[in-house]
């Protein structure tokens, strides 16, 4: 079992690898859009000095391994390794590849809209390979380890420094190219992570806790749980009711809700896995 799962995961960062490489080639590098991490370091280097993007990703992915190994430890680094080492050479491959693909580059925003749903779609199997990128996110996990800086707040930082060095030498329209790439990037991401959230998770605070319960277990046919919570501010004790329903009944229930009891205070979040219903 343990054999399936170590293959699995290998099927998925090589997955992620090519399509990643795929996305750079294709359309980050042509367009020279930076967008942070040590692909956008390859691609102003590549444009300022004729070098190989893909010898600068194995350079500083190398050096910001060593740096792991140095600070973080064996364990916790060698789960980049295979990335670092497999990456620039895939990113080369595929550059001789796409020499032979002819994609027109006139609407930009089209490709850029297009590489960020591949790039999110392959960030986001990386994630559930359980593989790490390595790069740079090895220098936040460090700053964090020794300086206790908080990882979101040095990728953050550096990434930006990156952006903002790839506008001052591609210009401010390619900059905003670069961060309409993130925004979709991120939200393919957490998509592909955490897949399409069919039901939502009402937590409801009623003084007419009873007529609210009937009309979701009457009318929606749905279950509720009541628990017991206590204010913060005046500690005063009150019930919370839990149910989730699907997506295609949030208005029904909102509405039953506010025609209930127009003072009722609730919360509605995405529930992305519901199991043991019945």
């Amino acid at each position: 079992m343990k054999n399936k799962t170590r293959i699995y995961r290998i099927f998925l960062i090589t997955i992620s690898l090519i399509l990643s490489a795929l996305v750079y080639n294709l359309f980050l590098l042509p367009l020279s859009i930076v967008s942070g991490g040590t692909s956008s370091i390859g691609t102003i280097v590549y444009y300022l000095y004729n070098i190989d993007p893909a010898i600068t990703i194995f350079i500083i992915s190398g050096l910001c391994s060593i740096l792991g190994f140095m600070y973080l430890g064996k364990e916790r680094t060698m789960g980049t390794i295979l990335a670092c080492i497999a990456y620039p050479i895939i990113v080369e491959i595929t550059s001789k590849l796409v020499g032979h693909i002819s994609i027109d580059t006139t609407d930009t925003l089209l490709i850029v809209l297009f590489a960020a749903v591949l790039g999110g779609i392959a960030n986001g199997l990386m994630y559930k390979s359980g593989y790490s990128s390595g790069g740079l996110p090895t220098i936040s996990q460090i700053l964090y380890e020794k300086f206790r800086i908080s990882v979101a707040k040095s990728s953050f930082v550096m990434n930006l420094i990156i952006v903002l060095i790839g506008a001052y030498f591609f210009g401010l329209t390619n900059a905003l190219y670069a961060v309409i790439y993130l925004y979709i990037y991120s939200m393919i991401t957490d998509k592909v992570l955490l897949g399409t959230s069919n039901n939502k998770a009402f937590y409801i605070i009623t003084d007419k806790e009873k007529e609210v319960k009937e009309y979701i277990i009457e009318n929606l046919k749905h279950t509720v749980t009541t628990f017991d919570v206590k204010g913060g501010l005046y500690e005063n004790k009150r019930k919370v009711m839990l149910t989730v329903i699907p997506s295609r009944e949030y208005y029904r229930l909102t509405e039953g809700i506010k025609s209930i009891d127009k003072d009722a205070f609730f919360v509605v979040t995405d529930s992305y896995q519901v199991e043991g219903a019945k």
